[in-house]
């Protein structure tokens, strides 16, 4: 009898497990939000160089102005680029008003002067009214810091999946997960309030940490609390949340087109979540792993109550926790560091296997996700059609995790997501409807592979190093969001380069996962032992099948032998002349 037995016993999926996932996934609504949040408040508006002087031409008499609009006026003052629209990056040096005349032809414009936006821009406030590009000027030669200030969030998570995911195991999941809420409702607020871009960077990255620890320690606190058999349809669940949150964040950011009254409406509301998540408990696993058998107990008896088995709960007893979790209790006064990870072979077999399965799911989901400008069609709606997408994509990955297992599932995401983005370089151009379908059916196989490697990461690692795991795979996927913004700047020496390295990364990914031990139905590891035990047995099953396989091909190969003996013995009977002596001719 094990913990995930006394779970059973004390109402397996009770009214406090439903309680409890319920409360912990709210908060996704608005991890969406935080995560793609500057695919609205760093948006780019039409743009170009402002106008600092109007005065019309004396000899204005001489050109046929009348009848024309406001952006004809602008063809006097700014070139037009390859789009026939106005240049967003140049003007001329001098007013060119024979170029407003509507007999005017674009050959006049040919060999003028330019000169760079010497005077700011001037933006297009019809789709957004303010946002961290327009506010800070991040065009044409500061436009690399529109990327930057995306790779410095996604920095920030990457570093709170390093300290929060060992300060969890260290200090319990439940009081890192409260810091974690205050930390990103105060950041976050203070990140609306910016006075510059570089306090906005500053913000940004610290409230990036505050979402690792958010996701990080939700999960666990879910998967700890939750039988062993629910675990996939609870865990899926749950991610729905995050789905939802990103047509939430559509929805928000049509209503709210100034960048920090919509940063300021994602991050308030986590002062809530921080006030109610008071209520949660703290694992018992870890507080029994942790020689805080006592409080586990009290946990567990609270949780019984809740789920009405009280009686149940009143006969566990301290030494009959201690009893039945003796061998982890052992195991915990050991110190655990990243570097057991990758000590012994089973741990590191999986570590190098969720390594590029995380990175690459990352890597490929961010660089389709974090552009919807290119598309072509409104922000918006291409927003609520990515999250849209996720509800059919994740219900076919729970079916299939539930009955084909995690391993095929977490490979065929990654191996169809790859196909689909590849198969996007083949399709012309002027076919966006189909170019923008792949990249929905590609983007809705990765949401379904990160649904996969959090529950599937979870159920590997064994207790005693569950969330330094955890952090170590979300720190991988951070690397990879980080590095997807600087791989779409490659397609100015090749525009289909960028599907390409997405596509190879996903499908190399599909590789490492088919290599992953399946954890269908099977208990949580507690330990780094019972890891290579699971990994001992698998290996037994596969040298008895292997054996099983060979035997038939050994009866042959003996059956062989002993028809080729059979006729050999038949040979040397049917002639009876002795065989010839060295000494004697043939």
């Amino acid at each position: 009898m094990g913990f995930a037995d006394l779970l059973d016993n004390i109402g397996g999926l009770g009214r406090f497990q439903l309680i409890h996932v319920a409360l912990l996934s709210i908060p996704s609504l608005l991890m969406a939000s935080h995560n793609l949040l500057q695919n609205f408040s760093a948006a780019v508006p039409k743009h170009h160089c402002r106008v600092a002087n109007r005065t019309w031409p004396a000899d204005s008499q001489n050109f046929s102005l009348s009848g024309l609009g406001e952006q004809d006026y602008l063809h006097a003052f700014i070139p037009l680029g390859k789009d026939l629209k106005p240049a967003k990056c140049q003007r001329y040096t001098e007013a060119q008003w024979q170029l407003v005349s509507h007999n005017s032809s674009l050959d006049n414009a040919t060999g003028l002067e330019t000169e760079p936006c010497l005077d700011g821009w001037t933006y297009d406030k019809q789709e957004f009214t303010s946002t961290i590009v327009s506010e800070w000027d991040l065009v044409c030669s500061q436009r690399s810091l529109k990327q930057m200030s995306q790779t410095v969030y996604m920095g920030g998570v990457l570093t709170g999946a390093v300290i929060f995911g060992g300060l969890s195991d260290k200090f319990g999941r439940r009081a890192v997960l409260i810091w974690s809420y205050f930390q990103l409702a105060a950041l976050g607020t203070c990140t609306a309030f910016s006075p510059s871009y570089i306090a906005f960077c500053v913000f940004s990255f610290l409230t990036g940490m505050a979402v690792s620890g958010v996701i990080l320690n939700a999960v666990s606190l879910k998967m700890e609390w939750i039988p062993t058999k629910s675990r996939t349809i609870m865990g899926t669940l749950s991610s729905f949340c995050f789905t939802i949150g990103q047509m939430v964040l559509a929805g928000t950011a049509y209503c709210i087109r100034d960048w920090r009254m919509l940063q300021l409406t994602v991050s308030a509301p986590f002062f809530i979540c921080f006030l109610y998540s008071w209520w949660f408990p703290e694992s018992a696993r870890w507080l029994v792993l942790n020689n805080k058998s006592d409080e586990a107990l009290k946990q567990i008896k609270r949780v019984a109550t809740i789920n009405g088995k009280h009686a149940e709960g009143e006969k566990i007893t301290p030494e009959t926790l201690k009893f039945h979790m003796h061998k982890e209790i052992l195991s915990s006064k050991t110190m655990y560091t990243a570097l057991d990870l990758v000590r012994t072979p089973g741990m590191r077999h999986i570590t190098i296997c969720l390594t590029a399965v995380w990175f690459s799911t990352s890597f490929a989901y961010y660089g389709l996700a974090m552009d919807l400008q290119k598309f072509g069609v409104s922000i918006y709606l291409i927003q609520v059609i990515f999250g849209a997408v996720d509800f059919p994509a994740k219900f076919l990955s729970t079916a299939s995790m539930s009955f084909l297992g995690r391993r095929v599932t977490q490979g065929m995401c990654l191996l169809i997501s790859g196909a689909m983005i590849l198969a996007n370089i083949f399709v012309p151009s002027d076919m966006q409807t189909v170019r923008t379908s792949l990249a929905v059916l590609g983007k809705g196989c990765l949401s379904s592979s990160f649904t996969c490697v959090y529950l599937y990461t979870g159920e590997l690692y064994p207790t005693v190093i569950r969330q330094t795991g955890m952090g170590f795979g979300s720190m991988m996927a951070r690397v990879g969001s980080m590095a997807a913004p600087a791989v779409l700047m490659l397609d100015e020496f090749l525009p289909a380069l960028p599907s390409m390295v997405y596509g190879a990364a996903a499908i190399i990914a599909a590789v490492f996962a088919f290599f992953l031990p399946e954890m269908l139905d099977i208990p949580l590891p507690d330990t780094i032992e019972d890891v290579e035990q699971q990994r001992g047995k698998r290996k037994e099953i596969l040298d008895k099948a292997a054996e099983k396989e060979m035997l038939p091909l050994q009866e042959v190969k003996e059956k062989s032998e002993v028809k080729e003996l059979k006729v050999l013995a038949v040979k040397t009977t049917s002639d009876p002349r002795p065989p010839p002596s060295k000494s004697e001719p043939n």
